[in-house]
């Protein structure tokens, strides 16, 4: 007994229940001090302020419907015949709209009727329709049809409200009768506005639904009389007012009460219309000592019994509580169990969050796993095979499938980049909220691969120009930072066993597109394969002679306008790649001559093709070749200035090829024997002087014979040659043609 007594949850629990108690004693106590004759006179002066708040709203409508009488009297449709006495449909229809929009904001009222002394239609909110066919059949009473509203209107009258009836309402929907309770209200015609008869049916049971009853005392009733004291509107029964508005002398500057029987009667008279509102409350509650003290009794009784279940549901709640606590690790240590079981309930669902995110990533990653192993076409184990399967009807939701590589170009500072996860949700997301059913994979890079279910065998027409809209969108709204590039394959069956194929029209379509290519999605099967990439040797050998004489500005504007031609040309992805690497390694035969490092070299290369691999078109071949061009520049530039260097003798050629220079000349030039010349130039250059000296002098004749008139022998002359004979076999033996006729070939071209 003593372990339970000092035992801290048990001792919790009690001390919650006995919270509960006290609490519910105050209260009573309260209810007690009070009484119930106080409690009786604050309910009655909320009643008072609800009634007046019901009064003002009652105001408020029959001021609402006055206003939309005199608006509906002056719309300009007095006359709604044609000069040949036919009706003007077109000013009729005119007319229904306007009513229908100026009662849209008021549910209140049901319809509103327009009818004229010299024509048969009735307009309504409704449409139109003829008085007689209104109070026949669409509001019938046994009292108001369509005679007794014709001559009412006809008589002299004020603004005339008539008292709430029930009317059988044919319903416009399901043709059926229903019983409906309507206030009708009658424009006044004793100033004449204009010659519009006009009737509001406002629906009661829509009106006492916006006045609020809720703070009223129960058993609360009101009737509401016009200014002549006629009955309107009554929520209760057993009202005599014959005998009530005889004994009441009402003044419109106050309020009146009258006290009968077990009911107070309130009497108010509103200020807009002057309509009587009278109130029935029930009277102040009788043999008020005998409740107070059977509440009394009832109060002592609750706290006793209040205790007693504390202390049992104390003991019953005991165990449970510390068998939660062991079971989330709290074991048997004192202290406060409660904040112990929520500390722990926090830590599990913690738990259960984390789990939730590594399962889905695993989960997440174990299908693009799947799905990129399939592409390389080899057999794989039965597990993968399985897990295939299991994936299978999310890859392929229809009966035919495209494949789509998705390149992106991304545009901004790394610390901005998003995770490629990230990337490929987006991707996926914002294609499946423009109806593409995909499954975006991210493959490597910046590189995400796709799969589109298509529903038809020529539904990929119509895919890839959605795809087009969707890729737009994208690139502006969701990946703001991004351009993408985007190839399609062609359509396949739903089998694992065409993911290959799909793969390899993917790959090489982003291959073999165009580096000018203006659409951002291709089709694989559209494209048509020409090889026009621009390599000049002789622009590789200036290339090489600037780099040489340390000329980097005239070097980096031989790459640029390089690249600039092929891509005037709108070579292929594969092409600018190849045409990029020749760039580059002619660099680098240079940078080994230079004996430049090893290990610098090999990293330069590696980030070189890294990047121009991964190119997205001409600029960013251009910005690697740069960076190349910087780093090998500099290394060359380490070279002793000495005229036995590859730089001299090119730059010497270059300017002075046209001269004899002979083998003897040369050695002379750069102080060195012919002999140890004629070896260092071969393991230089990579060729004999003299055929070097020939591929400068034919390089220049060339450009010659392209650009201008000169004869052969003067072209000949100019370029070195002593005579056209030698000029022309040597041509010959290097082109396989002659000078003639490699300018009339041209001619012809």
């Amino acid at each position: 007994m003593k372990r339970w007594i000092t035992n801290l949850g048990l001792l919790q629990i009690f001390c919650a229940l006995l919270l509960v108690v006290v609490i519910m004693s105050v209260s009573n106590w309260i209810v007690y001090r009070n009484s119930i004759s106080d409690i009786y006179e604050k309910m009655s002066e909320n009643n008072t302020l609800a009634v007046k708040t019901m009064i003002q709203t009652f105001d408020g409508i029959f001021r609402s419907v006055n206003y939309l009488i005199h608006t509906i009297h002056g719309l300009p449709y007095d006359n709604l015949l044609q000069s040949d006495g036919s009706l003007n449909m077109s000013r009729v229809y005119t007319m229904q709209s306007q009513i229908e929009s100026l009662i849209s904001s008021n549910d209140a009222i049901e319809d509103v009727i327009v009818f004229y002394d010299e024509i048969p239609l009735a307009v309504t909110s409704k449409g139109t329709s003829s008085v007689e066919h209104l109070f026949g059949r669409k509001y019938r009473h046994a009292v108001y049809d369509a005679n007794y509203w014709r001559n009412f209107v006809r008589s002299r009258h004020d603004f005339k409200v008539f008292p709430a009836e029930e009317y059988t309402v044919l319903s416009d929907t399901t043709h059926e009768y229903k019983r409906k309770k309507f206030m009708v209200i009658v424009g006044g015609n004793k100033l004449s506005i204009s010659n519009k008869h006009i009737m509001v049916l406002v629906n009661v049971d829509v009106l006492l639904q916006q006045v609020n009853r809720m703070t009223m005392i129960p058993g609360t009733s009101m009737i509401v009389l016009d200014q002549n004291r006629n009955m309107l509107l009554g929520t209760g029964t057993g009202w005599d007012l014959v005998e009530m508005l005889n004994d009441v002398y009402f003044n419109a500057e106050q309020e009146a009460s009258l006290t009968r029987e077990n009911y107070e009667y309130h009497f108010y008279q509103s200020d807009y219309n002057g309509f009587i509102y009278i109130d029935k409350v029930p009277y102040r509650f009788r043999n008020i000592n005998s409740v107070t003290q059977a509440n009394y009794a009832i109060m002592w009784t609750a706290i006793v019994s209040a205790v007693i279940l504390s202390v049992l549901m104390s003991i019953y709640l005991n165990r449970p509580v510390r068998n939660i606590l062991r079971l989330l690790g709290g074991g048997h240590s004192r202290g406060n169990d409660f904040r112990k079981i929520y500390s722990g309930i926090v830590k599990l669902q913690a738990e259960n969050e984390d789990y939730r995110k590594q399962l889905a990533f695993v989960d997440s990653e174990l299908r693009r796993g799947v799905f990129l192993k399939a592409l390389d076409g080899l057999p794989h184990s039965k597990e993968h095979d399985r897990e295939l399967q299991k994936y299978k009807p999310d890859l392929f939701p229809h009966r035919f499938f495209v494949m789509a590589a998705i390149r992106l170009d991304i545009r901004v500072r790394d610390d901005e980049i998003c995770p490629v996860e990230t990337l490929a949700a987006r991707l996926q997301d914002g294609l499946r909220s423009d109806g593409l059913e995909a499954a975006v994979f991210h493959e490597a890079g910046d590189r995400f691969l796709a799969l589109f279910g298509v529903k038809e065998p020529h539904g990929k027409a119509r895919m890839v120009l959605r795809l087009r809209q969707s890729v737009r969108r994208l690139e502006k709204e969701v990946l703001k930072s991004c351009a993408m590039q985007v190839c399609v394959s062609k359509l396949y069956p739903s089998d694992l066993e065409h993911c290959p194929k799909a793969y390899e029209d993917v790959r090489y379509g982003m291959m073999f597109r165009k580096v000018n290519e203006k659409e951002s999605v291709i089709d694989a099967e559209e494209l048509r394969h020409a090889w026009c990439a621009y390599v000049p040797h002789e622009r590789m050998e200036k290339l090489s002679n600037f780099l040489l004489g340390g000329n980097m500005s005239e070097a980096g504007a031989m790459i640029r306008e390089m690249l600039k031609e092929n891509a005037e040309r709108n070579i292929g992805m594969h092409q600018l790649e190849y045409v990029a690497k020749a760039l580059f390694y002619n660099m680098m035969r240079l940078a080994e001559v230079a004996d430049v490092d090893a290990k610098s070299l090999q990293e330069l290369e590696r980030r070189f093709l890294s990047a121009v691999e991964g190119a997205s078109g001409p600029a960013s071949a251009e910005r690697a070749l740069t960076e190349a061009l910087e780093v090998i520049g500099k290394q060359c530039k380490k070279e002793q200035p000495s005229k036995l260097n590859p730089a001299f003798i090119s730059q010497y050629i270059d300017l002075h090829y046209m001269e004899n220079l002979y083998l003897d000349h040369m050695a002379d030039i750069v102080g060195t024997s012919p002999k140890y010349f004629s070896n260092y130039f071969k393991r230089t250059f990579g060729v004999n002087f003299v055929d070097y000296l020939n591929k400068v002098r034919l390089s220049h004749a060339r450009e010659l014979l392209r650009d201008t008139n000169l004869s052969i022998a003067e072209i000949g002359e100019k370029t070195g040659y002593l005579n056209s004979s030698t000029f022309t076999t040597t041509f010959k033996k290097y082109y396989g043609i002659s000078p003639s006729d490699y300018r009339k070939k041209l001619l012809g071209a």
